[in-house]
C-alpha cells in the first residue's frame, strides 16, 4: 500500500520534474556566468527549490548586497508559501508526524501545492515524499546540467539560454493578465515602478535588493487597496 502511494506521488511529480529541469538550467547558467561555482549553484537549488527567490538572491549576492537585503527579499518573494503550507496542512493525514510535516513544508512549491490540493484522498507522508522527490531532483539536476554546460557551450548559446527564465515568467503572467484586469493592473504597476527605480535620478542609486522589496510592498499595497480580489462569484475572475 505504501509502495503504491509512493509510486503515485512520483507519477504525479514527473510532469513538474520535467518542467523544473528546463527552467533550472537557466538558473545554473545565470549563476555560473555571474561567477558562482557550479557546486554552489547546485547546492542552492537543492536547499531552496524556489525559482524567483533564487534568481533574486544571486542577483543581490553578485551586486554585493547585504545579508539583510537578501533575507528580506527572499522572505517577501516566498511569503506565499506560508499560506500554501497552511492549506496543505489541512489535508495531510492525521497520522503524519511532526518531523514529516517539516519535511513536507520544505517541498511546497506552487506546482506541488496545486497537485497536492487536487489529490482526492488525505495526503500521506509516503505520497508527499514521492510527489516532492521528483521535482526536487529535476530542479537540482537541471541546475547542475546548466552550470556545467555553461563551461563548455559557446558564449552565444549560453547568453541566449539565459533568457529562458524571463520567457517562463512571461508565459506565466500573460494568460491571467489577459483574462483578469486586476492581474494586468498589478503587472503594469510593477513594470512602471521598476522603470522608475531604474532611471529616476535618486531612486536608481538604490540597490536591486531594496528596490525589489520596496516595489513589491508598494504594488501589493496599491492593488490590495484599490483592486482587491473579491470572493468567488466576482464576474471579473
Amino acid at each position: 500500500m505504501k509502495r503504491n502511494e509512493f509510486l503515485n506521488g512520483i507519477k504525479d511529480g514527473i510532469p513538474i520534474c520535467l518542467g523544473y529541469f528546463s527552467v533550472s538550467m537557466a538558473f545554473g547558467i545565470a549563476a555560473v556566468k555571474g561567477g558562482i561555482p557550479a557546486w554552489a549553484a547546485t547546492l542552492t537549488s537543492l536547499t531552496n527549490v524556489t525559482s524567483a527567490g533564487q534568481f533574486a538572491g544571486i542577483n543581490i549576492m553578485l551586486a554585493l548586497g547585504s545579508l539583510i537585503e537578501l533575507a528580506i527579499t527572499t522572505l517577501i518573494i516566498n511569503m506565499r508559501y506560508f499560506l500554501m503550507s497552511l492549506s496543505v496542512s489541512q489535508k495531510v493525514d492525521s497520522s503524519m508526524k511532526l518531523w514529516q510535516r517539516f519535511l513536507v513544508s520544505f517541498g511546497i512549491t506552487d506546482e506541488i501545492f496545486a497537485v497536492s490540493m487536487r489529490h482526492s484522498r488525505p495526503l500521506t507522508a509516503v505520497y508527499m515524499a514521492g510527489l516532492i522527490l521528483t521535482p526536487v531532483l529535476g530542479w537540482t539536476s537541471g541546475t547542475a546540467v546548466g552550470a556545467v554546460a555553461t563551461k563548455v557551450m559557446p558564449v552565444s548559446l549560453s547568453s541566449a539560454m539565459g533568457i529562458a527564465l524571463y520567457g517562463m515568467f512571461i508565459a506565466i503572467i500573460i494568460p491571467p493578465a489577459r483574462k483578469n484586469k486586476k492581474v494586468m493592473t498589478a503587472v503594469l504597476a510593477s513594470i512602471g515602478a521598476s522603470v522608475i527605480f531604474t532611471y529616476a535620478p535618486i531612486l536608481k542609486n538604490i540597490s536591486s535588493g531594496w528596490a525589489i522589496i520596496i516595489i513589491t510592498i508598494i504594488v501589493s499595497a496599491f492593488c490590495a487597496t484599490f483592486f482587491p480580489v473579491e470572493e468567488k462569484g466576482d464576474s471579473d475572475i
